[in-house]
């Protein structure tokens, strides 16, 4: 249950960042939000792990600010695939990825603040 609380949370928070910045944009259907969701979800766990582990150096480097652009790369390779998949949702440009990525992960985070675990009681 907690999987699919987590899953829509996601999904409001693309709708969100849709809303929010004119340079994402999507095809009006909900259901492109939960695949975006998904797909996002996907990518994150196992596209960025790799791309985080090549990228150490520069991570440190950059002091985590290459993070930022990471995350937006990944914001990115979500739109493509959805696009794959015929689901009309598309990142404009890098910019707009970047503070996309920002605003999905403060808002899944903030999100995920209200869906309590059992455990955490």
């Amino acid at each position: 249950m907690k999987l699919l609380l987590r899953w829509v949370a996601s999904a409001v928070a693309v709708g969100l960042a849709v809303y929010l910045l004119p340079g994402l944009e999507y095809d009006g259907r909900i259901s492109t939000l939960f695949v975006v969701a998904l797909v996002l979800g996907l990518v994150n766990a196992i596209v960025r792990p790799i791309i985080k582990t090549l990228a150490c150096g520069l991570i440190v480097l950059t002091l985590g600010l290459a993070l930022f652009v990471i995350n937006a790369l990944m914001l990115y390779l979500t739109s493509y695939i959805a696009g794959e998949f015929g689901y009309g949702f598309h990142v404009r440009d890098f910019v707009s990825a970047l503070i996309g990525s920002v605003v999905i992960s403060a808002a899944t985070w903030f999100l995920s603040l209200l869906i309590k675990d059992r455990d955490d009681r």
